[in-house]
């Protein structure tokens, strides 16, 4: 009933207005679709529906945040990929956070608020929220006033040496103790386990943290926005070190909208490994279904329904078991390689069991194709996408780039639609982006997730998509 009379008083608009949010800001709130959220406050035949009282009830809860942002830093981030520039979107709501990339084209594009990738939320946040983010591909300038520098640089994993290279994180690092040698460090890229007290050894300097990151490409911010956790890590429990540690969790706290969020602060080795556990964790759930499909295809069995039966398990869950070409992207298998590379001398089994499995699975898919393909004179293979997620337009270390080179030491034509890539050939294949066009030239097409624009052409596609989703 209280309500009600306070919604006599002030609109479902009004309420947002006075507590200083956008709309898209409380479709995260309330988690609903921004265009549901819209109809909300402008049609009135909504005014009575159970979606507007929840709504306004949410914003009634929510405390403003303004009141404790006199606790704000000057904050730098380096490297305009996905970690770092969500981080930059979520902290410059209550910062001044500068943006370094050597990248010019990046950082126009972020001081022209447009997101250098695909990510629908960032886009929308640089778009239409109020931010104090300036980038800048000045390192003096980026670090000169900075208290805090966030390295978000790759750090791809060097087969040869089985070690990350950390070379662009040690160049900052080099940078910032030049330029500012009172400035802290906390280091997101990732990294082996003992990285960071050997960097506080190696350059004498103990103001550098360990912060492992947990993020979606192309969900980035809105898993920033809800994190399942915030960690970071410290050289050691003294009190600077906790009461640091508590500040920066405190801006990470402030720029979100979840709240009860889980923090943990814990030694720099152990936040370390916690990054490359919990990544290999996920490559092996991958990899268990994958030959869960695999065993299923090879005996005639109904994947799906296996899916579906060990999954309703509340132990195992419904959840990130969709079958695929194999785990792919920046993080899964970089991470379990180096898991893997950490374990020298320790007596281990199934991490090296998960990076085989990932080679196996690859090699199936081909060999399955091979099968399909014995009707066909001159086949030609088609890939319908690079990349691994629904939602992204990065196809770095993409599982079905290894597919494609398998097939084409077995001397199958291999051609390429993906309209993130602007030339005509891709890993000596032809790049065909008329989707017409691509469809009747293929004999197969390959489909790591399967979209609706392939429907017309289902008896050629080759998919494991079954749950079609992530």
């Amino acid at each position: 009933m209280a309500l009600l009379l306070y919604n006599d008083v002030m609109t479902l608009k009004e309420l947002r207005i006075s507590k200083e949010l956008s709309q898209l800001e409380v479709s995260f709130l309330c988690d609903i679709p921004l265009r549901t959220y819209k109809r909300l406050e402008n049609d009135d035949s909504y005014k009575s529906t159970a979606k507007y009282y929840y709504a306004y009830s949410k914003l009634e809860e929510y405390k403003s945040k303004k009141d404790n942002s006199n606790n704000n830093l000057v904050i730098t981030v380096v490297g305009l990929g996905y970690v770092g520039v969500s981080n930059a979107v979520l902290l410059g709501q209550h910062n001044k956070v500068y943006c370094y990339d050597i990248d010019q084209s990046k950082v126009d594009l972020i001081n022209n608020k447009k997101c250098p990738f695909v990510d629908t939320d960032i886009s929308n946040y640089l778009k239409n929220k109020k931010l104090d983010i300036e980038a800048t591909s000045d390192k003096e300038y980026a670090y000169s006033h900075s208290q805090l520098v966030i390295i978000a640089t790759p750090t791809n994993y060097d087969s040869e040496s089985n070690t990350f290279d950390t070379t662009s994180v040690e160049s900052v690092i080099k940078d910032v103790i030049s330029i500012n040698p009172k400035c802290w460090i906390m280091i997101k890229s990732t990294v082996g386990v003992g990285f960071t007290n050997k960097v506080i050894d190696k350059y004498h300097y103990p103001r550098i943290l360990f912060s492992p990151e947990f993020l979606r490409e192309g969900k980035a911010l809105y898993d920033n926005l809800y994190p399942s956790r915030v960690i970071i890590g410290v050289p050691n429990k003294t009190n600077l070190y906790i009461s640091t540690a508590k500040k920066i969790i405190s801006l990470f706290k402030l720029g979100a909208i979840k709240s009860n969020i889980p923090t943990h602060i814990i030694g720099v080795k152990e936040a370390e490994a916690v990054k490359l556990f919990s990544n290999t964790y996920l490559a092996m759930r991958v990899a268990y279904f994958n030959e869960l499909d695999t065993f299923a295809y090879i005996k005639d069995l109904d994947t799906l329904d296996i899916i579906k039966g060990v999954s309703d398990d509340p132990r195992i869950g419904d959840y990130y078991n969709n079958p695929s070409f194999g785990y792919g992207g920046y993080c899964l298998p970089k991470d379990s390689k180096g898991l893997q590379a950490n374990f020298k001398d320790i007596p281990e089994n199934l991490i090296s069991a998960v990076v085989e499995s990932n080679k196996t699975r690859k090699s199936f898919i081909v060999n399955t194709i091979l099968d399909r393909l014995s009707s066909y004179t001159n086949p030609v293979v088609g890939i319908y996408r690079l990349t691994m997620k629904s939602g992204s337009d990065n196809f770095r270390e993409s599982s079905i780039k290894d597919v494609i080179t398998m097939l084409l030491d077995k001397g199958i034509s291999v051609v390429i639609y993906e309209p993130n890539l602007r030339v005509d050939t891709y890993y000596n294949c032809k790049v065909i982006n008329d989707l017409s066009k691509f469809k009747n030239v293929s004999s197969v097409v390959l489909a790591n997730r399967y979209d609706i624009e392939l429907d017309d052409i289902k008896d050629k596609v080759y998919t494991r998509d079954l749950l079609n989703r992530d």
